[in-house]
């Protein structure tokens, strides 16, 4: 009894111990805070908050991670004892049980017996398993916040944009008003007038495409928290008022990046289960023992018989089964080392990405702030009076009001992409960086968000 007891705590230790170094390194990314300080506002953490609570894919993974961890005891699990009842009689024409000395009853039970460490190593290589469906629920996790994020700052984008809109069609009855008084007064002519309300008609029609995209964004919010996909979505801030994302430094983004990627702590993880294959692998030369004991009772005055036998099978096949099983655990550890090589260099790389097109966004945002945007409003505020006293012609408001749109909207599109890389690096996607070339709309164009 106390030897089983030994062994029995010798299995659990040895349990629980593959358990601490495995599950190490994902506690200590569990508890490392992203240095990314993303906006927030009460209704972006509270779309977050629910979009967490009530996607069903987590809820999926979850279920996952509770299936793969009820397979960790049936993995270390002994085989099933068997039992097995029988009877033996001399002859086919009477019985002879209780008559004959070689007739009788037969109750036999055999237990197959693991060779010592493997059933702790199937253990840990389940548990292991366990590890990488963990790591599935905080990748769902990290990317299902970001997409809210990405969502949420899509829908502040096109709202502005909206906004600007309506700006502009001041800005354009403003110039159709003029226009007409300089008509009026022989000043003009008339195309100057047609073109002004031909231009608010344009607007009114992208407007119409704006508000398509807003109920568009706003569906896919509301898919995310399992609201009706038309349930309104208030926002109660602008898109500047999330301020401008800071950069940060290299090395700093890079070691966030390889203590919270769940990519990179599975595939540190695949190594440590591929190690513990090969050490199955190994085991897998020295039998398992088959233990057999029976009692056979013979009846009469015979006295009951008994059994005891032990097995063991012989790994004749070796070659084709054993060896091969080597090999391809090493093959695959090898593998595992090379994934995690890749799957750093990935992050490296992504890293240096986002950094340097954050760096770019945030000089274009300086340029901006400095008076560009003064400048270009200001531009058309005076053209527009030199156009009414006949010093420019109407050519030269169109061009004006073409650039205070393209000006605004493009510090618009900079701050929401620069937002859209600071959510990228705290998702830690393995996604490559993706920029508009420009941010000009044209004459009066006003990109949809999706083209972000």
């Amino acid at each position: 009894m106390g030897s089983s007891t030994a062994n029995v705590l010798g299995r659990l230790r040895t349990s629980l111990l593959a358990v601490v170094l495995v599950f190490a390194p994902v506690a200590a990314q569990a508890q490392t805070s992203s240095p990314y300080a993303l906006a927030s506002d009460p209704t972006l953490a509270r779309l977050i908050s629910e979009s967490l609570s009530a996607r069903p894919e987590i809820a999926a993974v979850e279920a996952t991670v509770r299936a793969q961890r009820a397979k960790v005891a049936q993995a270390g699990a002994w085989p099933d004892p068997m039992l097995q009842l029988g009877v033996q009689n001399d002859g086919f024409m009477s019985w002879e049980v209780g008559k004959m000395e070689t007739s009788y009853f037969s109750v036999m039970v055999s237990q197959t017996f693991p060779w010592p460490g493997k059933s702790d190593l199937r253990s840990d290589v389940a548990e292991l398993l366990v590890g990488q469906s963990k790591l599935g629920v905080s990748r769902l996790r990290l990317s299902t916040e970001a997409e809210v994020r990405r969502l949420y700052v899509g829908l502040l984008l096109v709202r502005d944009r909206m906004v600007l809109l309506d700006r502009l069609t001041s800005l354009w009855e403003k110039s159709a008003e003029v226009a007409r008084f300089v008509y009026e007064s022989g000043g003009g002519a008339q195309s100057d007038l047609l073109r002004s309300r031909l231009e608010l008609g344009r607007l009114r029609l992208r407007r119409l495409a704006l508000a398509a995209e807003v109920r568009t964004v706003v569906q896919g919010l509301n898919r995310l928290r399992g609201r009706p996909l038309d349930e309104l979505v208030e926002t109660k801030v602008r898109l500047v008022d999330l301020g401008v994302p800071r950069l940060l430094d290299e090395q700093r983004a890079v070691d966030d990046a390889l203590a919270r990627s769940p990519e990179l702590a599975a595939a540190q993880i695949y190594i440590t289960s591929a190690g513990k294959a090969v050490d199955l692998a190994n085991r897998s030369y020295f039998p398992d023992l088959v233990v057999s004991a029976g009692v056979m009772p013979r009846g009469g005055d015979f006295p009951p018989m008994w059994l005891l036998s032990v097995g063991a099978t012989i790994p004749i096949f070796a070659g084709s089964k054993q060896n091969s099983a080597v090999r391809e655990g090493e093959a695959r550890a090898a593998a595992a080392r090379a994934n995690v090589d890749g799957v750093e260099q990935l992050l490296r790389l992504r890293v240096r990405e986002r950094l340097t097109a954050l760096a770019a966004l945030l000089d274009t945002l300086r340029i901006y702030d400095d008076g560009l945007l003064v400048e270009s409003g200001a531009t058309a505020e005076s053209t527009l009076a030199q156009y009414q006293v006949g010093k420019v012609s109407f050519v030269s408001v169109l061009d004006a009001n073409a650039g205070v749109l393209a000006d605004e909207d493009g510090y618009l599109q900079a701050l929401a992409q620069a937002h859209q890389i600071g959510i990228a690096g705290y998702e830690l996607s393995p996604n490559p960086v993706a920029i508009s070339a420009g941010s000009a709309m044209g004459s009066t164009t006003v990109p949809m968000a999706g083209e972000m």
